[in-house]
């Protein structure tokens, strides 16, 4: 028989392509035929009346089990907590957000700033009825100081020019990441614990309508959950900021992803309109 287990480099190459190309869930091997028939034995048994148990021979009634707790994040590692903190405490003490982001580029709590050549901390108009939050800085987003400037932002321009919104009018775009991770890989829960602080802060202050949370990471970050883009997106949640404040918040695509995956541009589009419906429900549109 041969050996077709994979060298660990391999194997997680392997796995950095499955998340490149979107496939962050695991699914069975063999789809599961909900129609067929029962086996013979178990047909059987079925079409067979059971008699009626003597009243005083009843069985006692199947106890309710108890509901199965949401699944948890992991926790973050021992050696940042204390960072975590730190930058709390910063992001608390920020009063708008020209304060938060003085403090954000002062910040040197994140060893991303480090290998980082910009600190990425927003575009668009502060107060626009929409906030997006994307996953991390690109190369392109790293050499210009913005987020959302390469390809895969222009192709988000474009999105939302189609239902009549652009940046430097309607919208506020930033990242739960400011600083570019090495070689655009996935940000660590560290790195995401410290920044989302910010993050969390920085929504609260720019006070938006809603916000749209452009990826897997930057929803399983903000919406503090373990569910994968493809079972949240086009579905409408309620974030709970630190203040007491809520905002409706929707999770879609990233933009690369679409570029890489053409087809889901569908559902994206759907997205788009029900961001446009959601303003108008709002009276922000």
């Amino acid at each position: 028989m041969s050996d077709l287990s994979l060298a660990p480099d391999t194997a997680a190459a392997l796995l950095r392509w499955y998340v490149d190309q979107g496939l962050d869930e695991a699914i069975g091997e063999e789809a599961i035929d909900r129609f067929a028939l029962p086996p013979p034995a178990a047909a059987a048994t079925a079409s067979v009346t059971p008699m009626a148990a003597p009243a005083a021979t009843a069985a006692a009634p199947t106890p309710i089990r108890p509901a199965s707790p949401p699944p948890q994040r992991a926790p973050i590692p021992l050696e940042s907590p204390q960072l975590v903190e730190d930058a709390c405490e910063v992001a608390r003490r920020a009063t708008n957000v020209a304060e938060l982001e003085a403090a954000v580029r002062a910040f040197e709590g994140c060893a991303l700033k480090r290998t980082a050549k910009n600190t990425v901390f927003a575009d668009g108009v502060v107060g626009a009825p929409v906030m997006i939050v994307g996953e991390a800085p690109g190369a392109d987003e790293d050499r210009l100081g913005k987020p959302f400037v390469g390809v895969s932002g222009q192709l988000m321009d474009r999105m939302f020019d189609a239902i009549g919104m652009s940046r430097e009018r309607d919208l506020y775009i930033t990242n739960i990441l400011f600083w570019r991770p090495p070689g655009n890989r996935t940000p660590t829960l560290a790195e995401q614990a410290i920044c989302l602080a910010f993050t969390r802060r920085h929504i609260e202050l720019a006070k938006p309508k809603l916000v749209v949370l452009a990826g897997g990471t930057a929803v399983k970050a903000v919406l503090d959950t373990t569910e994968g883009i493809t079972r949240l997106r086009g579905k409408w949640a309620t974030l709970r900021l630190d203040d007491g404040s809520e905002v409706p918040a929707l999770p879609t695509f990233h933009p690369a992803y679409l570029l890489r995956t053409p087809a889901s541009k569908r559902q994206s589009w759907w997205d788009l309109l029900s961001v446009d419906k959601k303003l108008k429900e709002l009276g922000a549109k």
